[in-house]
């Protein structure tokens, strides 16, 4: 079986569809590698491309205030995305790409064991939750699969498009952290 090393070397040296070609440093998830939250993006942006982590920049200055909001911090979650390399132009990710990256995200979910998955956005939403998934009238509802609790939220660049999803947002984070607590309570 696979371990996080392993994981990591497999993503830097990945060659399986075009994105390797054209990205500058593959992004692998990053924080507590023993979280009961996992956080899943679509792919990585332009920032996080030149600096090979997860959620820089605008989108993630936005995540903080979120998570600070309901008293997170990135070490206390594991935040990743579907993709490892940025597709140009921050354009959707194509099937085959998704395809490409999806091996690594399992192992990710399979060595990490969370308790909650969150996906940020509709692209994540439809791969992990369903493919007809609406982000505008399914955030924050929540299925479960495998002893492990699903839900969406708005992606940090949409709240940058439209900040009035900001409060929505973090609202959202306040029931994750309900059903967190629910979750552990239940477990004791």
């Amino acid at each position: 079986m696979y371990t996080w090393d392993d994981i990591e070397q497999h993503v830097a040296a990945c060659t399986h569809c075009p994105l390797s070609q054209t990205r500058k440093l593959p992004v692998m998830g990053r924080g507590s590698r023993s979280a009961d939250i996992m956080l899943i993006a679509e792919a990585p942006g332009g920032q996080e491309d030149l600096e090979g982590l997860p959620f820089v920049g605008r989108s993630g200055n936005i995540l903080d205030e979120i998570l600070d909001d309901c008293s997170l911090t990135r070490d206390a979650i594991y935040i990743t995305n579907i993709l490892k390399c940025h597709p140009p132009g921050n354009r959707d990710p194509k099937e085959e790409e998704k395809n490409a990256c999806f091996p690594y995200l399992k192992y990710e979910t399979y060595l990490l064991k969370p308790k909650i998955i969150v996906c940020l956005g509709r692209v994540a939403a439809q791969r992990i939750i369903s493919p007809d998934f609406k982000i505008t009238r399914q955030h924050g509802t929540w299925i479960c699969r495998k002893d492990c609790s699903l839900t969406a939220v708005y992606h940090p660049s949409a709240i940058l498009r439209d900040p009035s999803l900001l409060e929505v947002t973090k609202a959202d984070f306040r029931e994750i952290i309900r059903k967190r607590d629910e979750l552990l309570s239940l477990k004791s």
